[in-house]
């Protein structure tokens, strides 16, 4: 039970005001995430893009000019990590640190993990709606903190998706995932997604408990 308490308190918004760093790496990934967006979902002219190309490269060569990050500097995944949260600027779905990242918001509502996004126009597979990858992306990440909610500390062992109408583009969704049961070093998970009142997917996860030392190992390549 001690266990399960520190799992969640970890993950409420409780942190700390951020660093002038932190708040820099955020404001930069913003604004490339809008970048990213505007290139998707404009037409500029060749010599437009051309001079824009100039400034995306020298930006890119400044950026690797730069010292390395930090391996401890925090985890990109919610589901193995035991750090507070905002340790997570780094995730590809939940940093806001990270440009490619919609982000999810995620907070605990009860006995349920509930997540927000708004997927733009990089994000579009079929006309109009978010590409299926990014919707079972998304479903790992949600399952991966609700996990937590069993006491432990795991890594996905099986994700199913059922896709049950298509998942619009610009547009809040919202999940929710929850554990269902535990049998051993196995949790097992369940989550939703709505677009409003309408059930665009589901999902059930498998999640296999791992020692932490042993993530810290694997975070080295040991």
């Amino acid at each position: 039970m001690e266990r399960e308490l520190q799992n969640r308190l970890r993950w409420l918004p409780h942190e700390a005001p951020p660093s002038a760093r932190r708040e820099s790496r955020q404001r930069m990934a913003a604004a490339l995430r809008r970048a990213i967006a505007a290139l998707i979902a404009t037409d500029p002219a060749p010599a437009d893009l051309d001079a824009l190309s100039e400034l995306a490269e020298k930006l890119a060569d400044r950026l690797e000019s730069g010292p390395e990050r930090e391996i401890s500097y925090g985890f990109a995944e919610s589901a193995n990590a035991d750090t507070p949260r905002f340790e997570f600027d780094a995730s590809p779905l939940m940093g806001p640190g990270n440009p490619i990242a919609p982000p999810l918001q995620m907070q605990w509502k009860d006995d349920c993990v509930v997540g927000t996004a708004v997927f733009g126009q990089q994000y579009e597979g079929p006309p109009g709606h978010v590409h299926g990858g990014f919707v079972a992306a998304a479903f790992d990440e949600v399952l991966g903190m609700a996990q937590s909610l069993s006491g432990q500390s795991g890594m996905t062992g099986r994700l199913v998706v059922h896709y049950r109408k298509p998942t619009p583009l610009h547009r809040e969704l919202r999940f929710e995932g929850r554990v269902e049961k535990r049998e051993g070093r196995k949790i097992f998970t369940t989550a939703t997604l709505h677009d409003g009142e309408t059930l665009c997917a589901e999902a059930e996860g498998l999640f296999i408990q791992v020692d932490l030392a042993r993530l810290e190992r694997f975070a080295r390549g040991d």
